[in-house]
């Protein structure tokens, strides 16, 4: 042997240039390790997802005739420490040199620094050729400049690769259609239901629960029903843009009891794994919205892409720029812990109770359900958010933190003082009303504001404007909701303030 190659769970891409040729004298490194399922407690089907890919893609390329050293959990040579594994395989094999490829992990990427720097082999890092930008390509786009705005990153993103563009103009005459993108479903247009695939994992869940490793959240056994190969994620990919993509921007907003998926492709855990690249997505929406543009509103494929090269590469930017600072921003000087129910869903408050519920049942919520609901009540109960991140890390399928802290402490915590949002995104039981129908059912009504049938999230609300005004008096993007909060009568504040006080100290309650 003359080379030993690393690959992580979070980097199973096919197409790697790694993997053009096969050669005897390299031979590749896979391993499940408790240090990965141990640095933050993650949701069973998360665990299991990553398992069964890894399993897959090893075998996989097994079969392509590359030489594969794969360590289960169970296995018992098995380190279960990153750098105790290298070191053992680096002198089992005997290789002349180790080779990795970059992690999109600011922890990972410093540990396998750390471990080539003792290493007595020659050891070289690799790009993953996965996503549109480089590392630092935001870094240096926003060189100079007083605001990281996404937007202006995006349409930077659109021309230099040419996506939804016509003459150097975008497509449909607007850069942006979000203000189409804000529908509340109300039980139409029909939604195709396709149940993928039906899994038994009960071996694996075994495996990991014989290891010791400690999960939580909800798993049927015998009909998992997450991608976990090549051929099932470009099932789900071609599913959503032959059924689901002529609705997703304008529903893509909506939240409804009925629906835990509505119109979104279910592809994050495919695209964040590496089996689907971004490229290959939004290439194959794009060649279905020109074949069959007639019948798809380019609202619905801007929405989309705007997801992918937009704000996918935009957080990941953010996050290299920023690191490893980022991870201790608390601007907002939030301490309190996490409410129990976010690990039970047990509440009175529908929303929560329902998206808490869905994401304990399937590792998953859309992104208003995490921002306006979840991460909202999160914020407005001024919850630390270190507890945040590590809920949020934990309970989804496609949380890596270069994604997840991102989106949590920054767009959802506002943790970061401003550096992704231009203002928190906090809202009353309006919001919530007007995009989903949770309030319909609710123990509490939107349209109160205290007493027994008083929306929490009404109290709430305002206690954090009043709460928190020092910090937004200088934002232009606050200053009418602080005109409002100035011209709130005394008493009514007073009693919110009150009631709010109440849930933040006896969240259970609610």
């Amino acid at each position: 042997m003359n080379v030993l190659r690393f690959i992580l769970g979070d980097q199973l891409n096919l197409d790697h240039s790694w993997f053009k040729e096969v050669d005897d004298s390299t031979i590749y490194l896979m391993a499940e390790m408790r240090q990965e399922t141990d640095y933050v407690k993650h949701h069973i089907q998360k665990v299991v997802a990553f398992f069964v890919a890894m399993r897959n893609f090893a075998e996989t390329l097994e079969k392509k005739g590359h030489r594969v050293i794969y360590l289960k959990i169970s296995d018992p040579e098995n380190p279960q420490n990153l750098e105790k594994l290298i070191s053992l395989y680096v002198e089992k094999t005997g290789v002349k040199k180790f080779e990795y490829q970059l992690p999109d992990e600011y922890r990972l990427d410093r540990q396998l620094q750390s471990i080539c720097q003792v290493l007595e082999v020659d050891t070289e890092a690799f790009d993953t050729e996965h996503f549109y930008t480089k590392r630092y390509e935001l870094k240096d786009f926003f060189e100079g400049k007083k605001q990281l705005v996404m937007e202006s990153f995006y349409r930077m993103m659109r021309k230099k690769h040419d996506v939804l563009m016509t003459n150097g103009q975008p497509k449909g005459g607007k850069w942006n259609f979000d203000q189409s993108n804000r529908k509340k479903w109300k039980g139409t247009p029909e939604i195709p239901q396709e149940k993928f695939f039906d899994k038994d994992v009960s071996a694996i869940v075994e495996e990991i629960n014989l290891s010791g490793a400690e999960t939580f959240g909800n798993l049927d056994k015998a009909h998992f029903n997450w991608p976990v190969s090549r051929r099932d994620c470009l099932l789900v990919l071609r599913y959503f843009f032959e059924h689901l993509l002529k609705y997703f921007g304008d529903y893509q907003d909506a939240m409804h009891t009925d629906e835990k998926f509505l119109f979104h492709s279910r592809l994050s855990f495919a695209m964040n794994s590496k089996m689907l690249s971004p490229k290959e997505v939004v290439n194959h929406v794009l060649e279905y919205y020109n074949n069959y543009s007639h019948e798809i509103h380019i609202s619905q494929i801007e929405g989309f892409i705007r997801q992918i090269i937009g704000w996918r590469e935009y957080m990941r930017g953010i996050y290299w720029k920023e690191m490893p600072g980022y991870a201790n921003h608390n601007k907002l000087e939030n301490y309190n812990k996490l409410p129990s129910f976010y690990w039970t869903g047990h509440t009175k408050m529908n929303c929560l109770k329902h998206a808490i519920g869905q994401s304990l049942d399937t590792a998953y919520a859309h992104h208003i359900q995490r921002l306006m609901i979840t991460g909202n009540f999160a914020l407005l109960t001024q919850t630390h958010p270190d507890e945040v991140d590590q809920w949020y890390l934990g309970i989804y399928i496609d949380a890596l933190e270069w994604v997840e802290i991102t989106n949590t402490r920054g767009m959802s915590q506002f943790a970061d003082g401003g550096i992704v949002a231009t203002k928190p995104y906090v809202s009353s039981a309006n919001y919530i009303n007007k995009m989903s129908n949770y309030c319909t059912t609710c123990h509490y009504s939107p349209k109160q504001k205290i007493g027994e049938k008083g929306c929490p999230f009404n109290a709430l609300y305002w206690n954090f404007l009043d709460e928190k005004k020092k910090h937004f008096a200088n934002n232009p993007r606050m200053r009418m909701m602080l005109n409002l909060l100035e011209k709130k009568d005394k008493q009514e504040l007073k009693d919110l303030k009150q009631r709010a006080k109440d849930i933040i100290q006896n969240p259970e309650k609610y």
